[in-house]
This record gives C-alpha cells, structure tokens and sequence, in this order.
C-alpha cells in the first residue's frame, strides 16, 4: 500500500511538472515581441528609399539643368552608414529576410553608386563641351574673327554646331549627332588664320560626342537597375516576416487560453482554492492581449505605410514621364533663346553703323566718311538680307512660343490629373480623366497603339484624383503587359444604368486561370521579384468599392486582358472619399 501511496505521489509529481512546463512554455510563446528594433530597422530600409529616390532625382536633375551645375550632394556615404546599421541591426534581432537578401542588396547599392559618379563625370565633361562649342563658334562667327571672308561651308557648319550642340546634349538624337560630325569635318577647312580656334573648336566637339555617348549608356544602365523594387521587396518581406510571428504568437495565446481553461477545470477537479491563481493568470492573459493587440495596430500602421509608398511610387513614375515630356518642347525654347542671343550683335552692329551713317548725313561735310560709311552699311545689310535674319529670328521666336505652349499644356493636364485646385470630392467626366492619363503615361506606350472608343458619358460624383489613380495603374498594367512588343490598348466608355463603365483591354499575354482569382490579394503580384509590389490592383479595387463602384476582369492566355470598371453617378452615402 505505501508503494502504491508513493508511486501515486511521483505520477502526481511528474503530471503537475508536465503541466506546469507545458504552461510555461505556451506562456513563453506568447511572450511580447520588442519592435523597437523592427522599428530601427524598418527606418533604415526607409533611409535607404529615400537616398536610393534622390539618387534617380539627382540623375534626372544633372540631366535636365544645362545652365546651372547642380553639384548634386554625394550620397554614397549616407547609404553606406545606413547598410552598416542595417547589418548591425540584423546582427541584434536576426530577420531571414533581411539577412538573406542584405549582401545583393549592398552590391546593387554599391554599383549604382558608382554609376552615379561615372554619369556626374561624364554629365560635365558634356555640359562643358557644350559651353565651349557655343562660345568658340559665336567667336568664329563674329566678323573681327576673320580678316578675309570664310567659306560658306565654314558659316554653315558653325550655324549648325551652335544649334545642334545643346539639341544634342538634350536629345542625344542620331540627326544632331550626324549633325555635329558633318560640322566638325567641315571645321577642317578653315582659313590659316582661323585654323587654330578651329581646332580648339573641333576638339570640344569630339568631347561632347564621347561625353554625351558614354552618359547615355551610364544612364541606361541606371534606369535597368532594380535597387528600388529590391529595397520596396525587402520591406514588405521583413513586413510580413513580422506579421507570421506575431500571427503565431496570436495563435500561441489562443492555445495558452485554451490551455489554462482546461488546466484551471482540471485544478478545481482536484479541489483547492485556486481563485488568486486564476485571476493571476487572466490578469496575465489581459496583458498579453493588450500587448499583441498594440503589435497588430502597429502593423496595420505599416500596412498604410505600405500603401502610401505604391502611390509615391506611382507619382514618381508619372513626374519621370513628365520629366521626359517635357524635356523636348524645354529644348525648343532654350535653342530659340541661344540662336536669338547668337544674332543679337549682329543685329546691334548694324544698327550702330546707321546711326554713324544718319550722323554723317547731318553733318553733310564729310564726303569721304559719308561714302565709306555708307559702304559698311550696305555690306552689313545685304548681309542681313543674304541671311534671311530677320525672317529667322521670326521662325526661333515662333519655336520657342511654340515650345512654351507645349510645356503649359503639359502642365494643365498634370493639373487635371492631379485636381489640387478643386474640391476632393467634385463632378467629374471620365473621358477627361482617362485623357490626361494617357498623357502623362505617354512615355510608357511608344510601343502602344492606344485605340479610344469614348462614348457620350454623364458626368459623375467621385474623388478625381483617386480615380485616375486608378486609371493610371490600370493603364501601366496593360502597357507592362506586352513588353516591348507592340500591341494594342482599347479604352471604352459607356453610360451603364445609373453609373458609367471603362474596359481597360489590352493584347498582352493574359493572366492563367490559377492566378486570376489572387490579382486584388495585397502583396499579390506576376511580375518578378524587385519589379512590383502588389498593392497597385489591390489599391485600385478598394478605391473603385469606396465609390460603391466594382472592378471585374476577365482574361484568355496568350490574347490578352480586360479590366472593367463601373462607378455610380452618385456615391453611397456612407462613401469615405478623399483625395
């Protein structure tokens, strides 16, 4: 009997030590996570955003601004500081998706860095090639730079270097190229006494040429790097690292809840007064609930975030393209400006002279005076008529009204794009905001043919900006979707009951039918890693629902896609529309 009694006592023993390590371990796993530490690392991978976007602003800045040298700040420092505290970071509370993913993203970092410097190098070898091409030409082109007439052939090429030269450091086109090399052969031709400013000249030119060659590959390069998607990949990684532990700590403590429940019977079943164990252990329970609860606000916070950061990448896209556009009618303006100024003196020199001759035709006792100055004044302006000055003052005045015209239109559609100057929530017509997004997505469909079917469509209630963002991401979608082969984009628009529908077709691959259903999840995306962050349908479909609108698809393999979209005249009016 007293065996029985002491086996029962060491079963009873090893029982309660089994509970009780079972309890503490379910307890130790709903221990709180610190996410002071996420926190730190998530503002690097932050920083490192920001530098990796003033990087590409830096570029394009160098790129576009002739006349003033930027002296773009050098950011390799920074980044190299916030990889260091990253991998610091890391080191402290390890992440596998941050510790897997670190050593590709340095080397890119580190390569796009040093492309950065090799374009900034090249980028003012060019620029100053430029000024000295402009300024050697105007000296040749001046009449004290000659003591005998030039050539023709020596007018025109320097005609065409003071023209073609700023063309050629905007546009890179092959006819200014072809332009430039036809001027500098011709430079090779020059009298004696203007061979060695030729040759000086014709040096400038051959720097432009290598400069402006070399820049453009370094730049091409840049815009092939994927240093920004890796690092928008990165965070949503390490984002959703984050959330599966603090999914496993919810559902650890609905085991611990479950656990103590069920030990908590068994304990009563036993007897005991286990009342201040009980309310110790919900007291427990509560604090773990609340803490978990503080973690998942805390990533609902980093979803919004998330999303902030599409629509910044979507507005960057758009201000690229802008960019771009803008950067030919900008051309027109500043080559009518600098031919304008390059014909000023001449023009100043004539006038001069008259002057000199109406002086001595007052006077009238100066025979010899009045003849020889009558003479220069003749010469100067059957020069002016041989050259047609006047007239092609005219045609540069007109290219660079023209010019400005294009920019104000440029401008008014990223103004109706954007709508900053109206209401959040107005009356708006489809057919315009689809017009001003294809505009703005211009550079993104020179292989696109875009066919437009636009129908007599009732205006309708809505938030403008939040619908052509939707249109913008629908659009790049579909132009994205064919590559660089050419295909097709139709956009329709129709009156559809008491709401107005867009199909958004496209000719591109198609979507499978395994994958169609997963194309509005967050974070879903068939482009390859580093290219796409899966929040642009996801954030489409939510914008179209929030309008009491829908957003269907409907796709074939290897024929292509169709988004449709309804929306209202009239919102819902539990709608929670902004800007």
């Amino acid at each position: 009997m007293h065996k029985s009694e002491t086996l029962h006592t060491v079963l009873l023993c090893i029982s309660a030590a089994a509970l009780a390590g079972a309890l503490a371990f379910l307890y130790h796993k709903t221990q709180a996570i610190d996410l002071r530490q996420q926190n730190e690392m998530l503002g690097f991978l932050r920083e490192l955003k920001d530098l990796d976007s003033r990087w590409d602003l830096d570029v394009v800045r160098e790129k576009s601004e002739f006349a003033i040298d930027l002296g773009a700040p050098d950011r390799a420092t920074a980044v190299v500081k916030a990889l260091n505290n990253l991998s610091a970071a890391v080191k402290v509370a390890p992440s596998a998706a941050l510790g897997a993913a670190l050593p590709e993203l340095s080397a890119a970092l580190t390569q796009k860095a040093s492309l950065v410097d090799q374009f900034k190098a090249e980028n003012g070898r060019a620029r100053a090639a430029v000024r000295d091409i402009l300024k050697g030409s105007t000296e040749l082109s001046a009449p004290a730079a000659a003591t005998k007439p030039r050539p023709a052939a020596l007018e025109a090429a320097l005609a065409t270097l003071q023209a073609s030269s700023p063309l050629y450091y905007w546009l890179a086109q092959d006819s200014e190229r072809t332009g430039l090399e036809s001027a500098d052969a011709a430079l090779s031709g020059s009298p004696e006494n203007l061979r060695e400013a030729a040759v000086r000249l014709s040096g400038a030119v051959q720097t432009l040429l290598k400069a402006r060659s070399a820049e453009q590959a370094i730049y091409t390069k840049l815009m092939l790097l994927t240093s920004g998607p890796q690092l928008n990949t990165l965070t949503l990684a390490f984002d959703q690292e984050l959330e599966a532990e603090l999914a496993e700590k919810e559902r650890y403590r609905v085991y611990l809840i479950a656990y103590a429940g069920a030990l908590l019977v068994l304990l009563a079943y036993f007897g005991g007064n286990l009342k201040a164990a009980n309310l110790d252990l919900e007291r427990r329970v509560q604090l773990r609930t609340r803490e978990l609860s503080e973690a998942l606000q805390h990533l609902k916070n980093s979803e919004a975030q998330l999303i902030q950061s599409e629509k910044m990448s979507s507005l960057g896209q758009m201000i690229a393209g802008v960019a771009h556009e803008i950067n030919t009618p900008l051309a027109y303006v500043k080559n009518s400006l600098g031919a304008v100024a390059a014909k000023l003196p001449t023009l100043g020199e004539t006038l001069g002279n008259c002057e000199k001759l109406l002086a001595l035709l007052k006077a009238g006792n100066d025979a010899d005076g009045l003849s020889r100055q009558f003479g220069i004044v003749s010469a100067q302006l059957a020069q002016l008529k041989q050259h047609d000055d006047l007239a092609e003052l005219s045609g540069l005045v007109n290219d660079g009204l023209y010019g400005t015209g294009q920019m104000a239109e440029i401008v008014g559609n990223l103004k109706d794009f954007s709508r900053l100057d109206r209401s959040k929530v107005t009356s708006f017509n489809l057919n315009d905001g689809i017009n001003s997004t294809l505009l703005l997505a211009k550079h993104l469909l020179k292989t696109v043919t875009v066919d437009k079917h636009f129908g007599q469509i009732a205006p309708i209630v809505c938030s403008p900006s939040q619908i052509n963002q939707v249109f913008l991401n629908l659009i790049t979608n579909a132009a994205q979707a064919m590559g660089e082969r050419p295909g097709t984009i139709t956009l329709t628009t129709r009156n559809d009951g008491d709401g107005v529908t867009v199909d958004v077709a496209d000719t591109g691959g198609g979507i499978a039918p395994d994958v169609l259903p997963k194309i509005f999840d967050p974070f879903f995306s068939t482009k390859e890693i580093g290219k796409g962050t899966g929040l642009g349908l996801s954030i489409s479909y939510k914008i179209v629902q929030q309008h009491g609108g829908r957003l269907e698809v409907k796709s074939t393999v290897a024929k292509g896609t169709c988004f449709t979209v309804w929306l209202p005249l009239q919102p819902p009016a539990d709608a929670a529309l902004t800007a």
